[in-house]
């Protein structure tokens, strides 16, 4: 667009020309037909398109909301079913293609001007300057209030950070975008530039992600929701030609965001909050911005997350699941190997007459969770191994694995409970009897975990794991 400065008419900015067009400036909400802002005789001679502007303006001069209106007979072809017209060059463009597939759509958009420049009255304080300033100090009029143009926030949203940008940061100044900024509802601040959605600021906002990457001076700003960064791969680890590790991909600016920090901040947040459902939302999003990453510091923050959402599951208190634990509770191997470290037959009657074996069984761990707990984790990471091999291994595994892990959870349960009547019983035939019963119950345990170890050997794949595992445990019969 070339600006003529010679002249001034009835109090307006100066005329402007585009593609051989005199722009004349107009009023907000001013409305006409045809040329130079609407299209005349297309695609048929005689077919006039109507606009009509808003009331804010750009500190370039032109409105920042205007329409576009299709001939009557043209609107019955596409159902726009919008009063307010057609509101930017992404809906045109698509209703023209829609509508006219065969189309110029680089011709149609140069039969007219899509910017339509304003009165001069109209325009703000820094608009006036920027059209006063000679032509090489315009640029900076633009860098030093770039947002003037917008005195609330375009989505409407009261509680937008921009309505409190400038106190926070009032030396960042944003990356000038034409593109999702233009769209007349879209605030780069609070709405989600993958969903267009506003963004929730509860608890900390931890939700979204902005990205503020420094692009040629300029801070991109634009935010996203970790939910649609995930299900679009543009967060998370990601292979292929983007190839993230726990990082997030802006689609503006190009720019990769660590997102470790990220995690961090959101199980700070965790500890602030009472609530076990939106603790554990959180912790979700968590697992799936970690998983499968590469960094050794993203897999240490992941090991803490899920072993927080396991004891979150179990019913821990919350003061409890946030203190740093120095060691890990270790499960006694008393339970599952004799001295040689092999699973060897008993002689319950033996044990009944040693005065030791007693003893040997109260100090049997009651604390079943911990020993559940670490089957349970054992079992997720054998599942994670799985899960690369094949889909369909992993389901069929899953469902066995999982159906090994209720068993040996009952099992421990009906230890715990067995365990604890031997104290209160005096000696005499039925103590005899519920200490073999509790002794049998042990072995049983040693003989469902050894199946176990023998179903954890397909983590290496189905194509590795022993034939007689595969149909034994899964009833799988792979052939020669």
């Amino acid at each position: 667009m070339e600006i003529d400065d010679t002249k001034e008419n009835n109090g307006s900015t100066p005329r402007r020309r585009e593609n051989s067009l005199h722009l004349s400036p107009v009023l907000p909400e001013a409305s006409g037909f045809g040329l130079p802002y609407a299209p005349v005789d297309w695609p048929k001679k005689g077919d006039i398109w109507a606009w009509k502007v808003g009331r804010r303006v750009a500190i370039t001069g032109h409105f920042l909301d205007r329409y576009l209106y299709p001939p009557k007979r043209l609107q019955k072809l596409v159902d726009s079913g919008r009063k307010r017209g057609l509101a930017s060059k992404l809906s045109v463009e698509r209703y023209v293609k829609l509508a006219f597939p065969d189309a110029d759509i680089n011709a149609f958009f140069a039969s007219f001007s899509w910017k339509i420049p304003a009165m001069k009255h109209s325009l703000t304080n820094v608009a006036r300057a920027f059209f006063a300033a000679p032509p090489d100090e315009r640029a900076e009029v633009l860098v030093s209030d770039p947002q003037s143009d917008c005195l609330a926030c375009k989505a409407g949203n009261k509680k937008c950070n921009s309505l409190f940008a400038e106190a926070e940061c009032p030396s960042l100044v944003p990356l000038p975008c034409d593109l999702c900024c233009n769209e007349p509802r879209f605030c780069r601040d609070c709405c989600c530039i993958l969903c267009s959605k506003t963004i929730d600021l509860k608890h900390g906002g931890y939700s979204y992600i902005k990205c503020e990457a420094m692009v040629n001076g300029y801070i991109c700003g634009h935010v996203a929701h970790l939910n649609c960064a995930l299900r679009s791969y543009m967060a998370g680890t990601v292979g292929g030609s983007i190839g993230l590790d726990a990082e997030y991909y802006c689609r503006r600016c190009d720019t990769k965001t660590f997102l470790v920090p990220h995690v961090t901040t959101l199980l700070k947040t965790c500890e602030s909050i009472d609530s076990r459902d939106e603790i554990e939302k959180i912790l979700n999003i968590a697992v799936c911005i970690l998983r499968g990453s590469q960094k050794s510091n993203a897999k240490g923050l992941l090991n803490r997350i899920e072993s927080a959402i396991k004891e979150l599951k179990c019913g821990t208190s919350l003061e409890d699941i946030w203190k740093v634990k120095e060691t890990d509770t270790v499960m006694s191997t008393d339970i599952f190997h004799n001295g040689n470290g092999e699973l060897g037959p008993t002689n319950h009657q033996d044990l009944v007459d040693d005065k030791s074996c007693l003893e040997a069984v109260l100090s049997v761990s009651s604390d079943y969770r911990s020993e559940y707990l670490k089957i349970e984790c054992e079992i997720d990471q054998v599942l994670q191994s799985l899960r690369k091999a094949q889909e369909s291994e992993y389901k069929i595994a899953e469902e066995q694995l999982c159906s090994q892990k209720v068993y040996l959870r009952h099992l421990y349960q009906q230890l715990e409970k067995e365990r604890s009547e031997l104290p209160d019983q005096s000696p005499g035939n039925e103590a005899d009897a519920s200490l073999n019963a509790v002794l049998n119950r042990v072995n049983q345990i040693k003989y469902e975990v050894m199946r176990l170890k023998e179903m954890e050997e397909v983590a290496n794949g189905f194509g590795r794991t022993p034939k007689g595992v595969l149909k034994e445990y899964f009833g799988l019969e792979i052939e020669d």
